[in-house]
């Protein structure tokens, strides 16, 4: 991860943005503790989906945050390589889907067959 575009998280910077807005950010605190707590899936395989999730938004905070926290909830190495595949076999599927509104405009060119 690049310094020059991702710095690296301090202790000071996390507290000061914790101080600019203390509620919002407990509710973000709180709805994270929520949405990764057991429930209908396991903690294990929400980490994998935000493993997932992070390889296709490209937060390298993300992907090094929750392959972490997969792996510590007992997610193997093996796990998390499939994860990333779904999620770029997902990505590239959505260029594939979207190939057709290009399709769709060449339709109307006078050159169309």
């Amino acid at each position: 991860m690049s310094d020059d575009v991702y710095h690296p998280v301090t202790p000071q910077l996390a507290n000061w943005r914790k101080e600019l807005a203390p509620e919002i950010h407990q509710a973000f605190d709180d709805f994270g503790h929520a949405v990764f707590a057991d429930g209908a899936l396991t903690q294990q395989t929400k980490q994998l989906i935000a493993v997932a999730v992070a390889h296709v938004t490209q937060c390298p905070y993300c992907i090094q945050g929750h392959t972490k926290l997969a792996e510590s909830k007992g997610a193997t190495p093996q796990q998390i390589m499939e994860a990333i595949w779904v999620a770029a076999e997902m990505r590239a599927g959505g260029s594939y889907a979207h190939s057709m509104l290009a399709l769709h405009a060449l339709k109307e060119s006078p050159k169309a067959p």
